[in-house]
């Protein structure tokens, strides 16, 4: 609670000082120079962004010069019926091509929304494949310090945020940089009077733009903190709804959900000021330019120096000048978010991948089989990048092929991160693990990984059958084997109780299973993959005693064998290992039993 507490006063103090100088919602710039560099970011990176952009741009030029043949068509039509008592016969054409003007506006207005909106889904399903593959694949190992509700709300309601970008700011942005160069460049033939007044109430308009948008970028940022601040606090407490209900701290939650929901609506609200005060100025400056230009225009009619079809066409272009610049302020508001979440989303991306790629030296064209060669570790040391102390230092660890070792220590002492590393989860930041003496820095992890079962702590269970949760490991294996594996796990008992057996729905929206069972789950996974490198993660630390001995009797059958890592605090399920080794609190390693194992320094 109290480091939610401290979020929110970070939250408080972003509001009011905000990073970095804004440059407003005008045509040059998307807001604060971190969501410009956003900004030219998405369309560097994202050929679907380039393409939109590229599309956006003709459709803008042709857009453009069909706003100016509809004025100019529909002020020849209207000065000829009014004024020269044209005939329909006479104005026959001129309709038909005022007909066609319009319905290619439409279309072009429906083309501009279409791609955008195309662009957006190009770009966003190619955004979170990027952040995808930067968590699952360059960095698998589970990120310290990571506020996950906050990378979630930017990775889904963020990136969501992203189509209001490409579909209405963009596209605004476009038209607002082509639509006044026509106008202008059709005007000051017609009318230099007119054609000055609209030009010099442009650099007015974008003025106003600029000066509201450094405000609104401002707000919108404490608005989007204040929404991820409330989902990663909302999903710390779903996660945690048991130890709160135990301590009697279920109050204390509410109400902090309370004070950080009354600061994501405050911040709302504030954006919404600014968004219509933004409309009101943008209006207001368009009304007054409209109007100089009529009484212009009026004028001139009066004195007989414009005539009237050059009038109405001007009057016709003005209103037509602002839409555009008036539309790029109110679609900025509502661009912000995905901006924002880019930015995040694009900071994960730049960090350090915890994994190097595979070198295309020794090694590389075959995998060493850990059932027949020893894992080595020599002077391994790591250090997290949330931390400043090693993880792990200078360890020094032999896994013998076939032989069952047992890694014992406090918490803390780095035994998870022996395991993290023997599966490539991430690599050493000093020394090197080898296997046959190849470096598996040298290996590609999807091929060092398939040699591998992993069982950990607590099993997790996804949505669907039995059947298809103990086939993750192979989706492509056959009912009798997952049937098979599934009674070398001693899942057998259950699966007699359940009507369909392996076919029962668990996970969410399924049937529940308790603790074991669901560990035996983990282990007939580990059965079907057949590995010849065996992780186990104090696979029995939740487990009651007979359910704990059950299960350990399981793993003796599994891992008969095969060369196994085993992190236990139970002495008794430790004592079935060939070799103890016991980690320190300097994460350095001593052996306790069955000597022949390297020692760390």
């Amino acid at each position: 609670m109290a480091r939610h507490a401290r979020r929110l006063r970070r939250a408080e103090r972003a509001g009011q000082r905000p990073r970095g100088g804004g440059t407003g919602p005008g045509p040059s710039a998307a807001g604060t120079p971190n969501a410009t560099r956003a900004d030219r970011r998405l369309f560097r990176e994202s050929r679907a962004g380039r393409d939109q952009l590229a599309l956006a741009g003709v459709l803008g030029a042709a857009m453009a010069a069909v706003i100016v043949a509809q004025a100019a068509l529909l002020g020849h039509v209207i000065a000829a019926a009014a004024f020269r008592h044209a005939t329909l016969a006479t104005l026959s054409g001129s309709l038909l091509a005022l007909a066609a003007v319009v319905a290619a506006r439409a279309l072009l207005a429906g083309g501009f929304e279409t791609s955008g909106r195309i662009g957006a889904t190009r770009v966003m399903s190619e955004l979170r494949g990027r952040l995808a593959e930067q968590l699952l694949v360059r960095s698998p190992v589970a990120r310290e310090g990571e506020r996950t509700g906050e990378l979630t709300a930017a990775a889904v309601q963020g990136v969501d945020s992203l189509e209001a970008y490409f579909a209405g700011y963009l596209p605004s942005l476009v038209l607002a940089a082509g639509v006044p160069v026509a106008v202008l460049a059709w005007v000051v033939p017609l009318d230099l009077a007119a054609a000055a007044i609209l030009a010099l109430t442009i650099p007015l308009l974008v003025g106003f733009m600029i000066l509201v948008g450094r405000g609104a970028q401002a707000r919108s940022r404490s608005r989007w903190q204040a929404l991820t601040l409330l989902s990663g606090h909302f999903l710390d407490v779903v996660r945690g709804l048991e130890t709160l209900r135990a301590h009697r701290r279920e109050t204390a939650q509410v109400q902090t959900i309370e004070a950080v929901g009354e600061r994501y609506r405050a911040e709302t609200m504030g954006t919404l000021r600014i968004a219509f005060l933004s409309a009101l100025v943008l209006e207001l400056c368009a009304m007054l330019g409209t109007a100089l230009v009529a009484a212009t225009i009026g004028i001139q009619l009066d004195g007989g120096h414009l005539t009237l079809q050059a009038g109405l066409t001007v009057l016709l272009l003005a209103p037509e000048l602002y839409a555009p610049l008036r539309a790029v302020g109110q679609q900025f508001h509502a661009s912000t978010d995905g901006m924002a979440a880019a930015e995040r989303i694009f900071a994960v991306i730049d960090e350090a991948p915890a994994l190097v790629a595979a070198s295309p030296a020794r090694g590389a064209n075959r995998t060493p089989d850990p059932a027949r060669e020893p894992i080595r570790f020599e002077g391994v040391s790591l250090r997290y990048p949330a931390r400043d102390t090693l993880a792990l230092h200078e360890l020094d660890l032999m896994l013998e092929p076939g032989r069952l070792t047992a890694l014992r220590g406090p918490s803390g002492a780095g035994k998870s991160t022996v395991a993290a590393l023997v599966m490539r989860l991430i690599d050493p930041t000093a020394g090197t693990i080898s296997c046959g003496g190849i470096d598996l820095r040298e290996l590609r992890p999807d091929a060092w990984r398939a040699r591998i079962a992993w069982v950990p702590q607590r099993a997790r269970l996804f949505s669907g059958t039995i059947a298809a949760n103990i086939a993750l490991i192979d989706p492509a294996a056959e009912r009798p084997r997952i049937a098979a594996a599934a009674s070398a796990a001693g899942l057998d008992e259950l699966l007699a109780t359940l009507p369909d057996g392996l076919g029962t729905p668990v996970g969410d929206g399924g049937r529940g299973l308790s603790a074991g069972q669901a560990q035996r789950v983990a282990l007939a996974r580990a059965f079907l993959a057949e590995a010849s490198l065996i992780v186990l993660d104090e696979p029995t630390a939740h487990l009651d005693r007979e359910t704990a001995t059950s299960v350990a009797q399981a793993i003796e059958r599994l891992t008969r064998g095969r060369t196994t890592l085993l992190i236990a605090h139970d002495g008794s399920l430790a004592a079935r290992a060939d070799r103890v080794v016991t980690l320190g609190e300097t994460a350095a390693a001593h052996e306790t039993r069955d000597a022949g194992i390297a020692v760390a320094a």
